[in-house]
């Protein structure tokens, strides 16, 4: 089901390129643009028995040497408009979709890659930086990239960076994500 939403994903770049004028679609290198509506508002947002909004993302990352060896990089977004700081890609976990569905399209719009999603590396609670007094569940997943977009939903935006795992650690300004990176770490380090 995860690759079959990813596919309609970027297949339907097509339709909506046959919209623009030829000169436009001959500057845009082919399937390296995603075309997403991205979804805005939380008239479909998850909250679970508590009232906690659930939120779900990834840990896109890369080995350095092609072949699936080497130093393992990630990648990193810039915190939206007015945030400073970087941080893993996340958002709403919307009632019709899966939780892989959600972290597929949620690294599409705020990170324009997309690859093969792994085993969940667990659950955490935060509060929200806008509203102290709202908690989240925030679940991640790491993301093996096969696939980077040169536009994507949110490029406008937001900056992308490839960074070594000592530095993601540094950079990434939210406590439950480098948590989430910690445990990522672990689990790529003892395998």
């Amino acid at each position: 089901m995860t690759e079959l939403y990813v596919s309609l994903c970027i297949s339907n770049y097509s339709n909506i390129a046959s919209h623009f004028p030829p000169t436009y679609n001959n500057n845009i290198p082919s399937k390296k643009v995603i075309s997403l509506v991205s979804r805005t508002g939380r008239d479909l947002q998850r909250y679970n028995t508590t009232g906690y909004r659930q939120v779900v993302g990834c840990i896109p990352y890369r080995y350095k040497k092609h072949g699936g060896g080497g130093e393992i990089e990630v990648l990193l977004i810039s915190a939206q408009r007015k945030g400073k700081g970087m941080l893993l890609p996340k958002g709403g976990w919307e009632i019709d979709e899966s939780i892989e569905e959600a972290a597929l399209r949620e690294t599409i719009e705020e990170a324009g890659v997309t690859g093969q999603l792994e085993e969940s590396l667990g659950m955490w609670q935060y509060k929200s930086k806008r509203d102290n007094m709202m908690v989240h569940d925030g679940y991640m997943f790491p993301m093996l990239v096969s696939e980077q977009f040169e536009i994507w939903p949110e490029s406008g935006f937001r900056q992308r960076k490839w960074v070594c795992l000592s530095e993601a650690m540094e950079l990434c300004r939210n406590g439950w994500m480098r948590e989430a990176l910690e445990v990522f770490i672990n689990r790529k380090c003892q395998g």
